[in-house]
């Protein structure tokens, strides 16, 4: 996948593209002179992988949006990025900068995706590889859409390239949207192979990111049995499994393991394209580190006693800290992330990291099972997958036979207790804690300042707003 992104950076400049409002769709500047062979294809479909990155150029805050606005973090920081701070303080708006970068980037994304599937088929080229770049398409797409969902609702969707006049329609319901989610990644995963051979394909999305995606979305929608019959489908490819060492999933030697499902590739090949989180949640005692993202005592308090995930996660006072011992005064709430960062020593350019995103685990597929399981009344089977996830971290624990005790209740409400607080601990600033809170409606509860009927999304760009006279803003905003 390395090799990938360095022919996804010359690619470039053919297919950087702004506000999909305003501007010509890619599709059709390049129809007819573009998409003529098998290496442009395989161009065209490594260039809508650009834009999952969290990197300088696509200025992706997806992070703050499941992590800042929630209960896990403040926003700290350094004062460079305001917006930051309305969305810990939940005081956004629709000009609020953050949100028109990330509306552009994932229809950037979608742009790409559909010239992709509309160009490709009509070259004459081997259909093995035809198929695979057509499921990765449909998958990216499905990606993008579900994460544009994710944070704003409904939004338009455009499943073809549009003429410019054609472009200013109004927003699809968030179901449809979730929907043509679902629809993409089964259309997907009957293209996509189930593992790549060639190291220089790792990353590319597989039959189980198909899956796993659907399942999400279906998680969303709560169709528990739909959950449950993708999470089966997943398991049954027989390529995952969790790794021993909890660590070894943010590791940049350990990435890409059994228990990586869909994880979004960072090379740190020059300054600006690697993982911008190795700077963005550094502490400011680091040259290049702006801070943002400061632990709450909440989420430590979150941590039973002796669960070895919180050391992983959490840095607290005298303990190892990428080359330094870290220090109450690292922080504004005494505690510093660890996920996603790298000491200036692993990373050949200073600020810019190569730890992969690992946007679906296997340890979340199996707290999904759990969680349409309780939801369904089958609490006593919802014990499998939770203890699976648990008896990983109570294997690496000091005191293994007196930490993390089984989880045996038959109550539902109890089990679904018990499966989200995993979930916060599990993957505790992996992006994912707001959106919990919001789809299981504790927002409200959690979150000081969470208006109800109206925070559960975020505010539609102004930018949007102006250029497009069809687009209705969320309530409230």
């Amino acid at each position: 996948m390395h090799r990938l992104l360095l022919i996804l950076i010359t690619f470039l400049a053919l297919t950087a593209c702004e506000d999909i409002l305003n501007k010509e769709p890619l599709g059709q500047l390049s129809e007819g002179n573009f998409f003529q062979t098998s290496h442009d294809a395989v161009q065209g479909i490594n260039a809508a992988y650009q834009y999952l990155l969290f990197n300088n150029d696509n200025k992706n805050f997806y992070w703050a949006f499941g992590t800042v606005t929630s209960d896990d973090a403040i926003a700290g920081g350094d004062g460079s990025r305001p917006g930051i701070v309305e969305l810990d303080f939940l005081t956004h708006t629709a000009r609020t900068e953050e949100f028109n970068d990330f509306w552009r980037v994932n229809y950037a994304g979608i742009t790409q995706c559909n010239s992709v599937l509309e160009n490709v088929p009509v070259i004459d080229m081997d259909e093995g590889l035809k198929n695979q770049i057509l499921g990765e398409a449909l998958f990216l797409r499905a990606y993008y859409y579900f994460n544009l969902a994710q944070v704003f609702g409904d939004v338009p969707l455009m499943t073809q390239i549009l003429p410019p006049n054609e472009l200013k329609i109004p927003r699809t319901p968030v179901a449809e949207i979730l929907n043509q989610v679902s629809t993409d990644c089964k259309a997907a995963a009957e293209l996509l192979p189930v593992q790549y051979t060639a190291n220089a394909d790792i990353g590319r999305a597989t039959r189980g990111a198909a899956y796993a995606l659907a399942a999400k979305a279906a998680l969303y929608q709560k169709d528990w049995n739909s959950v449950l019959e993708n999470v089966g489908k997943v398991k049954s490819l027989g390529v995952y499994a969790l790794v021993t060492d909890y660590e070894d999933n943010f590791r940049k030697d350990t990435q890409n393991n059994s228990e990586s499902v869909w994880e979004i590739q960072h090379a740190n090949l020059e300054l600006g394209v690697g993982n911008f989180l190795n700077q963005w949640w550094a502490s400011k005692k680091f040259s290049t580190g702006y801070g943002f993202a400061e632990v709450t005592q909440d989420f430590v308090d979150a941590f039973e006693p002796g669960d070895p995930r919180r050391k992983f996660t959490v840095a607290m006072n005298n303990e190892p800290y990428f080359g330094l011992v870290y220090k109450p005064s690292y922080s504004s709430t005494g505690y510093g992330v660890r996920k996603y960062l790298q000491s200036d020593a692993e990373v050949s350019q200073k600020s810019d990291g190569d730890i992969n995103y690992g946007a679906i685990r296997y340890a979340e597929v199996l707290l999904w099972e759990a969680e349409a399981l309780a939801n369904l009344g089958q609490v006593q089977e919802a014990q499998a997958p939770l203890e699976e996830v648990r008896a990983r971290a109570r294997a690496q624990a000091d005191d293994p036979d007196n930490t993390l005790p089984v989880v045996t209740t038959t109550v539902q409400q109890e089990m679904l207790e018990a499966i989200r607080h995993e979930r916060r601990v599990e993957l505790g600033f992996e992006m994912h804690r707001f959106f919990d809170l919001v789809r299981w409606g504790q927002a409200a509860e959690k979150l000081p300042g969470f208006v109800p009927g109206k925070n559960e999304v975020f505010p539609l760009p102004q930018t949007e707003m102006d250029l497009n006279p069809m687009l209705v803003q969320n309530q409230g905003y």
